[in-house]
């Protein structure tokens, strides 16, 4: 593969290029675009021309829809990067930091639920044999509605 020249990392990618090097589709890239988390300009055309830097928004916005993080808090995060320059490594880890939380918590409810699986629930039900040992007369009830071994929280 040969080196790229200066003229060739300044110019700007179409959607098509922007799809095929990100692995988003360019519907998806359309629906970022409506919801402020990528932006493009026009060409003399009037194609749609992206910056080489989308490529690592977009990155972000795939790795935090990964992790499970919802779309509108990714927008909201990535409404206080600045759009004229490349996302740095301190804007990454501030936005991972801001994450890491959130993802912390969604493991340990994940494990729990892992764990649990096959066990009691503590829904109240009062159909499992094991019911009556981890929720006799139904005390969990007075802890609230639903799966309360399980979303203790």
């Amino acid at each position: 593969m040969g080196r790229l020249d200066a003229r060739t990392v300044m110019r700007e990618l179409s959607v098509g290029e922007v799809a095929e090097r990100s692995g988003v589709a360019v519907s998806a890239l359309h629906f970022y675009e409506t919801r402020g988390l990528i932006r493009s300009g026009r060409s003399a055309g009037n194609q749609r021309r992206y910056p080489r830097s989308v490529l690592r928004r977009i990155a972000i916005i795939k790795a935090a829809q990964k992790a499970g993080i919802p779309l509108q808090e990714i927008s909201e995060a990535m409404s206080a990067l600045p759009q004229d320059r490349p996302v740095s490594v301190a804007d990454w880890e501030r936005l991972s930091a801001a994450w890491r939380d959130q993802l912390n918590d969604r493991i340990t409810r994940l494990v729990r639920l892992r764990d649990q699986m096959s066990h009691c629930i503590g829904c109240g039900c009062l159909s499992l044999q094991e019911c009556p040992l981890r929720n006799p007369y139904d005390e969990l009830a007075e802890q609230g509605p639903g799966p309360r071994l399980l979303d203790p929280g």
